[in-house]
């Protein structure tokens, strides 16, 4: 009885657990795309990132600004430090050899103060400050780096999902179409018209249909969970796409895409290989700066107070005043050659930037043109593919045509059946192909 409740109890919780209401969301590409520029996880992070740099880029600036401190110190002399003094300091008769001991101070001690410094003049600070801006813009940089990646993923997510679901349709109709082929035949051995092998070719053919569509099925859960996930959404939620692959692919073909220049310093990669240049000439900068002096002020300002008991809250008790004003000058002298060491690594590491710019740059010019020929390609194969499906269909039209009447064998159809599902995989491929060539293009021209 104990476990018949229990039970009951878990399908109970169960039912309401699959019950409970989920978010359901429904994107065409357009709008998936922005939503994953809000909410994907890199994205978030990213723009901390950014937020980050920014706080640390006023750190620099503040270092060099008024600084403000204040201390509050209070002293309780449990027992007095000794100070020893000859015999004779203050009594001239006595003996010179005997040792006097004197303690010095007050029991309490409470002292205030607030301390205002400046720095004047700091060569490193100056190139820490235009170090600080460029650091930002690092981070910037690596926002949209993120931003483009992040797009393309949801283009070619998107594109996976449109994919697995019109081939489960097209899969769904094949089947259909075979499974009634499959049963008038049947129908036609039983009648002793036909041979028996015909039957058989058939039910291979649906069999491996049955097979591919369980697994396009499956693989169709794991597109749309992937989406999901790029759009930053939980990924047991809801989700329609509301566009169609047949659409994506027309509005995607561009060709004047590919005939427009590549200016290769819009490239976000050249971008930041010329940012991380720009880093290592301000480090350059900074070492020679650490030869030049600093100069600093400082101003104190506080009060002092001194009592064998603890009066300091007591009105009537004392106060002195003190205050003092100072300046600090840092002049390097000489560091053994080390400040030397420090800037020839820095020129070291300037002129390994310098190489990798240009290397960054004949790199993107080449993936450039091989995008461009992948995308062309693309184009040219879905036109293919269009073209072979319709000859396709009609060659497996005829041969079912002919296999009904008793013309062909079971085998000849089959390979038009084959051939047919081939070229509507194949041009189902191309579609997809084209949305994801293009994307991939337009991240290398970083063209959003």
């Amino acid at each position: 009885m104990k476990n018949k409740l229990i039970i009951t109890l878990l399908m109970l919780v169960s039912f309401l657990q699959s019950q409970e209401k989920k978010e359901s969301y429904s994107f065409s590409l357009q709008q998936a795309i922005e939503h994953a520029l809000q909410y994907n996880y890199s994205i978030i992070n990213a723009n901390r990132d950014v937020e980050a740099a920014k706080k640390r880029k006023w750190e620099t600036t503040a270092s060099g600004l008024p600084q403000i401190s204040g201390s509050v110190g209070y002293l309780n002399n449990i027992d007095f430090t000794l100070q020893g003094v000859s015999g004779n300091a203050f009594n001239p008769a006595g003996n010179p050899d005997d040792i006097s001991l004197f303690a010095f101070g007050t029991k309490q001690t409470m002292n205030s103060n607030l301390t205002l410094s400046q720095l004047l003049f700091d060569g490193s600070y100056i190139v820490a400050l235009q170090a600080s801006k460029t650091y930002l813009k690092y981070y910037e940089n690596a926002k949209q780096k993120t931003n483009l990646e992040i797009r393309e993923m949801v283009i070619n997510a998107y594109g996976n999902v449109l994919l697995a679901e019109e081939s489960v349709a097209i899969l769904e109709k094949n089947k259909a179409t075979l499974s009634k082929t499959l049963s008038d035949t049947q129908e036609t051995f039983n009648n002793g018209l036909i041979e028996e092998e015909n039957v058989e070719q058939l039910q291979i053919t649906l069999s491996s249909i049955n097979s591919n569509l369980s697994n396009v099925k499956r693989l169709l859960d794991i597109a749309n969970k992937m989406l999901k996930f790029s759009l930053g959404i939980e990924i047991n939620s809801e989700l329609k796409l509301t566009d169609k692959l047949d659409n994506l692919t027309a509005s995607n073909l561009d060709l004047a895409l590919t005939q427009n220049s590549f200016e290769v310093s819009q490239s976000i990669n050249y971008q930041m290989a010329s940012n991380l240049q720009e880093q290592r000439s301000l480090e350059l900068k900074l070492q020679k700066s650490k030869a030049l002096p600093s100069l600093g002020a400082a101003f104190n300002f506080g009060y002092n107070s001194f009592a064998n008991e603890f009066d300091f809250a007591n009105g009537d008790q004392k106060w002195n005043r003190f205050s003092n004003i100072g300046v600090s000058l840092n002049l390097p002298i000489f560091s053994s050659l080390g400040r030397s060491a420090k800037t020839q690594q820095a020129k070291i590491a300037l002129d390994q930037a310098k190489t990798q710019l240009t290397q960054i740059e004949q790199q993107l010019k080449l993936e450039y043109e091989k995008a461009k020929s992948d995308y062309d390609f693309s184009i040219e194969e879905y036109a293919t593919s269009k073209s072979n499906l319709n000859l396709a269909e009609r060659i497996e039209k005829k041969q079912q045509i002919k296999f009904r009447e008793g013309l062909s064998s079971s085998f000849d159809f089959s390979e038009a059946q084959r051939q047919l599902y081939t070229a509507q995989q194949n041009y189902l491929q191309s579609m997809v192909n084209i949305i994801n060539k293009k994307a991939s293009l337009e991240k290398i021209v970083n063209k959003n």
